[in-house]
């Protein structure tokens, strides 16, 4: 059996407890399932998604849901930019693919079909400051402010994703708007590492 972690808003514990992890639509091909990842002996990385999840993950913040799955359950792993496309494999050799990766950051497993109850082997709490947010190597990196990068698609909750501008969202504000959106977002962000980093900004940078 190959065992995975599925993140999920702390709200969902009691139902998923009860009844399993539901198979929701993550608008790949009209898929239904759910996205999970292998249990590492690196606690970061098999919790690599909790920060950039939990930014959308609600006040209560995010569990961790363990599952095993049989070994030759029919699953797709792939790279959450999507290059390469997603590949179809099985759990157990999914697991070592991921395992012999040097850097399995930004990877993911996705299962076609809901968990069982039977298949839930725990529900419990993490560090909600584990991993990275915006995409992998971003901490410490103010995330990119151009068009595409500013809209975002999903991975469970929401996720990075590029798209070519459409002609109906009119012109791209300049560059130094969208800067200083950017900046006071941050400095309303709940890590006190941004806000710093956003203070120490306007004292290189003052208007």
């Amino acid at each position: 059996m190959a065992m995975f972690v599925h993140l999920t808003p702390a709200a969902h514990a009691a139902r998923i407890r009860k009844s399993g992890i539901r198979a929701v639509s993550h608008g790949r091909d009209d898929d239904k399932g759910l996205f999970c990842f292998p249990v590492l002996p690196s606690y970061t990385l098999t919790h690599q998604w909790l920060r950039e999840l939990a930014r959308h993950g609600g006040p209560r913040g995010l569990v961790a849901v363990h599952l095993r799955l049989p070994d030759d359950e029919p699953v797709t792993v792939g790279h959450y930019s999507n290059r390469p496309a997603p590949t179809a494999t099985t759990a157990s050799e999914a697991v070592r693919r991921l395992a012999a990766l040097e850097d399995p950051r930004g990877w993911e497993v996705f299962l076609p079909r809901a968990a069982t109850r039977a298949e839930i082997h725990r529900v419990r709490a993490v560090r909600q400051v584990t991993g990275w947010r915006y995409f992998p190597g971003s901490n410490g990196t103010a995330p990119c402010t151009c068009y595409g990068c500013r809209v975002r698609g999903e991975y469970g909750s929401q996720r990075l994703r590029r798209r070519k501008p459409h002609p109906q969202d009119g012109p791209a504000p300049a560059p130094s708007v969208l800067l200083a959106r950017l900046l006071q977002r941050l400095s309303e962000d709940p890590d006190e590492d941004v806000r710093e980093a956003v203070e120490f900004t306007d004292r290189l940078n003052p208007t």
